[in-house]
């Protein structure tokens, strides 16, 4: 069941999720007290109300458990109004919260803070405004048409009222917070919707290869590509490296165990992608946009995710994957169209939609040049003066362009860091700041063969 497409057996989400339509939700807590203690206590949890109208008729939690989740969100200089999990009394959801049925708690993705539209945090490339939760959200059903298994998400508009407001702050907090928010489901619940039996931590998890179906994988590789995240890690195999893969074979994805020993993927947030933020804060020290036709940031970091895969499946289970995603393009770019981004949100997604596109549909764009010979190793100039020596020769099935010029044996081309061989530790700004030589008849198409 876990390697298939059709989600055979999949039960229905809660009747939260039921749904795309916002809700609205109040939420009264000591938010003060939580976010002073909870940036260094990460159990720290505060006791709150949640209300909201059933069918114009109020219905109020008492007793909720309100604590700040996330990694990096967490930190102050990072996110002023942290993301929050709500964990639900269960006499109070089984008696007065049908909506709420069958959960025992909410993950709530915030607002992050108040910057302008065009501003992202420095250290991670966050967006800190109403419009990263409603893009978000897209990104969610996004994935859903175009049959990625994700975890359910709901847009919400939260009233949030301190029960603890503080005198001098901006905005005032002696008057309720109105703003726009994500409600994404717990993972327990998804692990049980599809069929599966418990979470695999990051500690027992060992590689993808071990664990998940090839399709699954291949699949949720090329979903990050299409929405230019980044933040994700996912060890493919024993020894892979690949940015943060050998630190977390598991970031930002759930591993749904079943009985039978298999496992599948499930993806969650991407406040930090490409398609919700813009840009990255990081792009210049891994790429260089001159690599694409475009020249754009967000087809580059597409292509280079996109490329990747051919280091890591076979050609039969990559084409497999891309029929999949083109089926479904009139779906993707439906969702597009019905959704109420904000008018910069749609143009960013457009261009990281296109550009998925552009990088998948045809053989010819899909299998473009890579070094295919192990041991190539990179020249500053046609006299074949050594460059970059230190970090090794250059990896196989790591993307070049077409030759801008010919000496003798070598090429000189354009070369993407697909695989991140150059980024820190091992840097070599070189590859980032123009075209290099090799030799020609490292480079083929034929990869994987």
């Amino acid at each position: 069941m876990f390697g298939r497409l059709a989600l055979v057996g999949v039960l229905a989400a809660s009747s939260l999720f039921s749904s795309f339509e916002p809700l609205a939700l109040d939420l009264r807590a000591p938010f003060n007290d939580l976010f002073q203690h909870a940036r260094t206590d990460e159990d720290y949890a505060v006791t709150g109300t949640l209300s909201y109208r059933d069918n114009g008729r109020p219905v109020t939690v008492v007793g909720v458990r309100i604590s700040v989740r996330g990694n990096t969100s967490r930190r102050e200089n990072e996110c002023a109004f942290p993301k929050l999990k709500v964990q639900l009394p269960d006499a109070a959801v089984r008696v007065a919260s049908p909506l709420f049925d069958g959960l025992s708690s909410i993950k709530i993705g915030t607002h992050c803070g108040e910057a302008p539209d065009d501003g992202i945090t420095i250290r991670y490339g966050r967006l800190p405004n109403e419009h990263s939760p409603a893009r978000e959200r897209f990104v969610y059903r996004l994935l859903e048409a175009v049959g990625v298994p994700a975890l359910k998400a709901r847009g919400a508009k939260i009233t949030y009222a301190y029960s603890d407001p503080r005198s001098g702050q901006s905005p005032p907090q002696d008057q309720p917070l109105v703003r726009q928010a994500l409600l994404l489901e717990d993972a327990a619940a998804a692990v049980k919707r599809f069929g599966g039996t418990h979470e695999i931590d990051e500690t027992d998890f060992t590689n993808a290869r071990a664990r998940f179906a090839a399709a699954d994988t291949v699949r949720l590789a090329l979903a990050e590509a299409m929405i230019g995240n980044f933040d994700w890690c996912l060890r493919m195999a024993d020894g892979d490296r690949y940015r943060c893969d050998g630190r977390h074979p598991l970031w930002n994805i759930v591993a749904a165990a079943s009985s039978d020993g298999k496992a599948r993927p499930i993806p969650y947030d991407f406040d930090v992608s490409g398609i919700v933020t813009g840009h990255h804060p990081w792009f210049d020290d891994v790429f260089n946009a001159a690599f694409t036709a475009t020249k754009s940031p967000a087809e580059t970091e597409v292509v280079a995710q996109v490329q990747r895969t051919r280091s890591l499946f076979t050609r039969a289970e990559l084409d497999a994957a891309r029929r999949e995603f083109v089926g479904r393009k009139r779906d993707a770019y439906a969702v597009l169209e019905q959704s109420a981004l904000d008018g910069g949100g749609q143009k960013i997604a457009r261009r990281y939609l296109d550009s998925f596109y552009r990088a998948i549909e045809t053989d010819e764009a899909f299998y473009r040049p890579v070094v295919a010979v192990p041991n190539t190793r990179i020249y500053a100039d046609e006299n074949r003066q050594a460059l970059c020596s230190a970090a090794g020769p250059i990896p196989p099935g790591t993307p070049v362009s077409d030759p801008l010029k010919n000496s003798g044996s070598l090429v000189q081309v354009w070369i993407l860091d697909a695989l991140w061989h150059w980024a820190a530790p091992a840097r070599c700004d070189a590859i980032r700041e123009g075209p290099l030589w090799i030799e020609a008849n490292t480079i083929s198409q034929d990869y994987p063969k």
